[in-house]
């Protein structure tokens, strides 16, 4: 048997060191990769950066990663959806609180997953490629059609019109690029926010309309073309989206709610390398208490809900096994849903996992930083 090695991060705010890992064989419906792919998400060096109030449940030395695309390794009892060989991506649900094993975690070279939040890839998908939907695809996917989300009607492979819009304010972002997908498999009208460079690709991506975000102006000349239209709600991603959405929906006929896939209102990345207690007390606490107290004096204002979607959410409930076992496979098959952004592979090999997190700070637009293993 092929030996294991893993990304660790050792300890609160050290670099990823790359070591040997336990193969820890599958238990009932699971199946174990041999990773070919892994995705750089920015939860993944938020954690790195703050330490235990950030998935405190997780012990060090830990393995990070959700987004992994590799073959069959092995599959568990009770696997009839896969066999060894079978190319596939999927979501590692190692880091949540209920599973909380480094084996199920995605940086490492034999990760165990759940067959249910897995799906095959076609022939002509690269790994680099599908390993960008599986976090960003669950994010979406909560917002959009749990029930404590917008609760909205499920994607499937001939959607009805349901007579309404969803507005995806962030939609060049990886959440926003699915849920631009999602939203119309499951038969809505889509308005999304990016820059004026990304309005062509998320057009192709199914946007009926497309604005910029920038400006004062940004919420009224969205509102004023959702003018007419009943609206189903908004996901929102990126800083100040959540308020944005507020001032829209305020504005709007239909649902009045907002589904918010962004961290609280604080700038993690502006906060000092090593944060400490006292830093965490002083600096980011009271930002994120003010930030909160704003957007929801200002729902409260315009008669919005709001909700804060947990991305892996639907491993808990039969979304997962809708999205992934029921209706990806045959999306990404035909074509209904494409994997996107495009990756940008930032380096081969887990030791080029860390500087990936570092490209991954510089920020990218309408792309997803992606290691190849």
């Amino acid at each position: 048997m092929s030996s294991n090695a893993a990304a660790w991060l050792a300890a609160p705010h050290a670099p990823l060191t790359v070591a040997d890992a336990p193969i820890v064989p599958p238990e009932p419906g699971q199946i174990r990769l041999r990773a070919r792919a892994v995705a750089i998400n920015p939860i993944d060096r938020f954690k790195q950066k703050m330490g235990k109030p950030l998935y405190g449940w997780r012990a060090y030395p830990m393995i990070l990663g959700f987004d992994v695309a590799g073959e069959v390794d092995a599959v568990g009892p009770g696997v009839t959806r896969f066999a060894p060989g079978d190319r596939v991506v999927a979501l590692a649900t190692g880091m949540e609180k209920s599973r909380n094993r480094d084996s199920e975690a995605a940086f490492q070279l034999f990760p165990n997953v759940r067959a249910d939040l897995s799906a095959p890839i076609p022939d002509d998908m690269s790994h680099e490629a599908a390993v960008v939907l599986p976090l960003a695809l669950s994010t979406a996917a909560c917002g959009l059609f749990a029930e404590d989300q917008l609760g909205l009607s499920r994607p499937s492979a001939a959607p009805e019109d349901q007579g309404q819009t969803v507005l995806v304010w962030g939609g060049s972002t990886s959440v926003g690029c699915c849920a631009i997908q999602l939203a119309k498999a499951a038969g809505y009208r889509v308005v999304a926010t990016a820059s004026p460079g990304n309005f062509d690709y998320l057009e192709g991506l199914g946007a009926d309309d497309v604005l910029d975000y920038a400006g004062a102006d940004a919420a009224a000349r969205v509102a004023q073309a959702l003018r007419g239209h009943e609206v189903a709600g908004a996901i929102a991603m990126g800083a100040g989206s959540a308020r944005a959405c507020i001032e829209v929906l305020g504005a709007s006929a239909g649902t009045r709610k907002v589904a918010m896939a962004t961290f609280p209102p604080v700038d993690i990345d502006a906060l000092p390398d090593r944060p400490g207690p006292w830093t965490l007390m002083t600096r980011m606490l009271p930002r994120m208490l003010a930030g909160m107290a704003g957007l929801s004096v200002a729902a409260k204002r315009r008669g919005v809900a709001r909700s804060t979607i947990w991305g892996a959410a639907l491993m808990d409930t039969d979304l997962g096994p809708a999205i992934f076992e029921s209706f990806l496979p045959q999306a990404l098959a035909s074509g209904q849903i494409v994997a996107a952004p495009p990756p940008l592979v930032a380096g081969h090999g887990l030791n080029a996992i860390q500087p990936a997190f570092e490209r991954q700070k510089q920020g990218v637009s309408a792309a997803k930083v992606v290691v190849t293993l």
